[in-house]
């Protein structure tokens, strides 16, 4: 089952800011900005090819933008992936408003500039409400509609104030990153400065999206990602954790039982695995805390969540110095990963316990050269990674990791020599 995250509309807006910063920058929103920074380098071709290839590189831009304002508006915490798009006509729109009202200030500026303020303000106070507008209904006439822009600040009344400052803020940004890469070659700057402000507008309408999810009563919105949470049980998740604890506060063993029932049918949820492990440490129960271990770090495995799994590993070597993930399948690649990782001494650990369960096994040499590698680290140990590597080549002559171990183990003894 996917896990969808989502967040709480009571979420402050103050929070929704800090957290919306790093939203360009993940997922489908990174994707975004840098398949979109890389392809600007379409704008240089010659003549009407590098004109067109701009324009639909900005109605990309706005289209995604305006799924990031929905999505965000519907209560999804992570930018959707790069290719939705389920509503083109927003994404069209957004960019002719916007082209218009830069076209207009460009105009103003060149043969009437006592207008280029007053236009300025103007678009600062009513882009927000088209913007928002459009991304819902994809409609221009509608979104172009002074009672709908009225109607859309009626409802945010003072906070409307907001995305009016987002907007001006955006585009001082995005003028400021043209002056910066301006100074930088132009195969340098092109994909520097359409990364920034396709980060900016990205961000601006996930803001506006996070206003919009805040107030969805008002707009008469229901979020879509509660309805989808409600329908894979996620909410029964969290409702189960929250009685867990109440029960907890006076039977730890009824809320460890509680919590056994929902584990055993479909995947659980990380939250309720780290309560789960929490009772049974304050229950003292060690023997559980081990089993319980082999059984999350499989499925974590099968996640693709190795890293975490490693770190159950070693938690669980905290409480019993010789526990190994009963799978040679998963003990030897998070050995590898723990090495890789500069955790040297539970990467030693993990691969003599390897070749202690599972010497017969076809992987047995190639943990055991990593150990004798992980060895020899430690000039101290150089006579045991030799002779670990003595009892890999005896065992294992057919080998194909043979070479390997005798030319390290002749490498080492020339060492030893030396010394």
């Amino acid at each position: 089952m996917i896990r969808i995250a989502i967040v709480s509309p009571d979420t402050p807006f103050s929070e929704r800011f800090v957290t919306g910063l790093s939203y360009p920058l993940r997922g489908g929103g990174l994707a975004t900005c840098a398949a979109l920074a890389l392809a600007h380098y379409l704008v240089i071709l010659p003549a009407f090819i590098g004109i067109f290839a701009s324009f639909a590189l900005w109605a990309a831009t706005w289209r995604y933008a305006a799924i990031c304002l929905t999505y965000t508006a519907n209560g999804f915490a992570d930018p959707p992936d790069i290719g939705v798009d389920e509503n083109p006509a927003a994404g069209n729109g957004l960019t002719a408003v916007h082209l218009l009202a830069f076209a207009l200030c460009f105009v103003s500026s060149l043969f009437y500039p006592q207008a280029l303020w007053p236009l300025m303000i103007l678009f600062a106070v009513m882009l927000p409400a088209i913007d928002m507008s459009l991304a819902f209904d994809g409609n221009m006439e509608l979104a172009m509609s002074p009672v709908t822009w009225w109607e859309v600040i009626r409802r945010f009344g003072w906070a409307y104030l907001i995305p009016v400052g987002l907007n001006l803020a955006t585009g001082a940004l995005i003028i400021l990153a043209s002056v910066a890469t301006g100074m930088l070659p132009k195969l340098l700057s092109l994909p520097l400065f359409a990364f920034a402000y396709t980060y900016l507008i990205i961000l601006n309408l996930h803001l506006m999206g996070a206003m919009v999810h805040q107030r969805h009563e008002s707009f008469g919105l229901e979020p879509e990602a509660e309805e989808l949470v409600r329908e894979n049980g996620q909410d029964e998740d969290t409702l189960l954790l929250q009685q867990v604890h109440e029960v907890a506060a006076s039977d730890r063993r009824t809320a460890i039982a509680m919590l056994v029932t929902r584990m055993q049918g479909r995947s659980a949820p990380a939250p309720l695995h780290q309560a789960y492990r929490e009772l049974l440490r304050q229950e003292g129960l060690r023997d559980g805390l081990l089993e319980h271990g082999h059984i999350w770090i499989a499925a974590l495995m099968a996640n693709g969540e190795s890293r975490r799994a490693l770190g159950l590993v070693q938690e669980c070597q905290e409480i019993d110095s010789a526990f190994l993930p009963d799978d040679p399948s998963i003990a030897g690649p998070l050995a590898a990963l723990a090495a890789r990782s500069g955790m040297s001494h539970l990467a030693l650990r993990m691969c003599r316990g390897f070749l202690a369960r599972w010497p017969r096994s076809p992987d047995a040499p190639t943990y055991g050269l990593l150990a004798a590698r992980l060895l020899a680290a430690t000039p101290e140990r150089t006579a045991d990674a030799v002779v670990l590597l003595g009892k890999l080549s005896a065992h294992w002559p057919d080998h194909p990791l043979r070479r390997d171990i005798d030319a390290f183990a002749q490498q080492l003894q020339a060492q030893t020599k030396s010394a």
